[in-house]
């Protein structure tokens, strides 16, 4: 079977990932696809650096703010809703081009990945080991049991360690232990070319990062984050970065300035966890924005990958 030519365009949050997909689909013809797990999400637009209109000028975008808050939602239904867009943007003769840092998004969508146990995120677990501390097994199994009865019935409250696993994999991946034994490699669809953009010089990418997070300030990220202060720990919004720390100065826990600090260093510390996940991936053509003509270099090496294929 013919498969189906894609470009990713992956990186780090504030590499410019946005703006090189949206010039590479005016020069091939090309309508894009979200690959960042919390663009998928209504009302956090600022926090999430969705595209406005404007940014998007003039190219088609999809799965791009299309849950509402506080819905759940999987790296396997992301796959499924990414893979019809993607054959439909091919059927109507446009180039998909996918465009996000969510890697297990794009790993699981290109590869037709089988989530392992390596693939999940320190952060989570260190707070999942302190809630356990704080409330005890007994809550953190019957919280499992909500969201996993196959899995919380075959452990025992004095089995923490399984424990905060198990529901350390449903908050990073959005699927439950029971159900990655359905999930295996299938093989790709796709004959992607992936395109990762950075800067050689990390200390520019941070200062982008800086800038950034005041400008999402400057345009109202405190407003946005008050929508979400309510929502149940765990949903896939309240993972977002801008507003969780946000929380902390609404909540009187923090001052401003403290809460803007964290925020700052958090998005800092998912850049380097964002790169760290993107260069595990041998296939993926670097381009450092601080060094080269991003455009001018991504085609090169789309036109390189077709004449060579």
């Amino acid at each position: 079977m013919e498969k189906i030519p894609l470009i990713a365009v992956v990186g780090p949050t504030a590499s410019g990932k946005t703006k090189l997909g949206i010039e590479l689909a005016k020069k091939l013809s090309g309508e894009i696809i979200s690959a960042d797990s919390m663009q998928i999400y209504k009302g956090i637009s600022i926090a999430s650096a969705a595209p406005s209109l404007e940014e998007m000028e003039g190219i088609p975008h999809h799965l791009i703010e299309f849950l509402e808050l506080g819905d759940d939602f999987s790296v396997a239904d992301y796959v499924n809703l990414a893979k019809k867009q993607i054959k439909d943007i091919y059927a109507r003769g446009k180039m998909p081009i996918l465009v996000g840092g969510t890697g297990l998004y794009v790993n699981s969508l290109v590869e037709g990945i089988e989530f392992s146990e390596q693939e999940t995120d320190g952060d989570v677990r260190k707070r999942l080991e302190e809630e356990m501390e704080t409330l005890g097994a007994e809550e953190m199994l019957r919280r499992l049991y909500e969201i996993d009865e196959p899995t919380a019935k075959k452990l025992h409250p004095n089995n923490r360690r399984r424990i905060i696993r198990a529901l350390e994999v449903f908050e990073t991946t959005g699927v439950t232990f029971s159900k990655l034994n359905e999930l295996s490699r299938v093989g790709s669809e796709f004959e992607t070319t992936i395109i990762g953009i950075t800067y050689k010089d990390r200390e520019k990418l941070y200062d982008r990062i800086n800038k950034r997070v005041d400008l999402m300030l400057q345009n109202g990220l405190l407003e946005e984050a008050k929508a979400t202060l309510n929502l149940p720990v765990g949903k896939g919004a309240m993972q977002a970065i801008g507003h969780k720390e946000l929380h902390k100065f609404l909540k009187c826990e923090q001052t401003m300035e403290e809460a803007v600090e964290t925020l700052k260093r958090q998005t800092r510390r998912y850049a380097k966890r964002q790169l760290t996940w993107f260069n595990k991936n041998k296939n993926i053509h670097w381009i450092y924005a601080d060094c080269e003509d991003a455009v001018l270099r991504a085609l090169e090496i789309v036109k390189g990958v077709r004449d060579n294929g």
